[in-house]
């Protein structure tokens, strides 16, 4: 079992040290999210694009006979679009009793590092990051960056204040500048 880059488990001192992370990517980042928030992995779907909705809204998609918002992580992070299909992850969101779609390029497996390796965000980074991003931990291929699920919910995304209206009436992910 690899871990968080390195090749002993011994690296994990205590059983609640170790964190299960789901890596996907959107371009060539590589991101992160805590499994135990991740309720399926629909794989590649077609998506139904709602009319006027914000750019962050990728569309709906069916899942077992709901219908689910979906979020584009690439526009939230103001990323051109995903020229083939993508993959839905479907998330949970507890404190608001929402469940939501995660649109993202490709998801690949599932990675143990210890919380302790977990860096925070660097004060540089941008509203945008500051509000997705929970920090970043040091892969051997690089930085993988961990995204808080909580706050990828539609429903917040809209109230947070850093997506500003765009001509059309709907949303822009891009942020405000005054």
């Amino acid at each position: 079992m690899k871990i968080g880059g390195r090749d002993k488990v011994d690296e994990i001192q205590e059983e609640n040290d170790a964190v299960s992370l789901c890596s996907l990517y959107a371009a060539t980042e590589t991101f992160g999210i805590d499994t135990r928030k991740i309720r399926e992995v629909l794989g590649e779907r077609d998506l139904q694009r709602v009319p006027m909705s914000p750019t962050f809204i990728a569309g709906v998609v069916p899942y077992r006979g709901e219908v689910l918002t979906t979020v584009n992580l690439r526009a939230l992070l103001g990323m051109e679009p995903h020229s083939g299909r993508s993959c839905v992850l479907v998330m949970e969101d507890d404190e608001a009793a929402e469940r939501f779609g995660l649109v993202v390029d490709a998801v690949g497996g599932v990675v143990t590092v210890s919380g302790r390796m977990l860096e925070g965000n660097p004060c540089t980074l941008e509203a945008r990051g500051k509000w997705l991003f929970d920090g970043a931990y040091k892969m051997e291929s690089g930085l993988m960056v961990r995204l808080d699920p909580q706050k990828l919910c539609p429903s917040r995304l809209s109230e947070t204040g850093l997506f500003r209206k765009s001509t059309n009436g709907g949303m822009d992910a891009s942020p405000d500048r005054r």
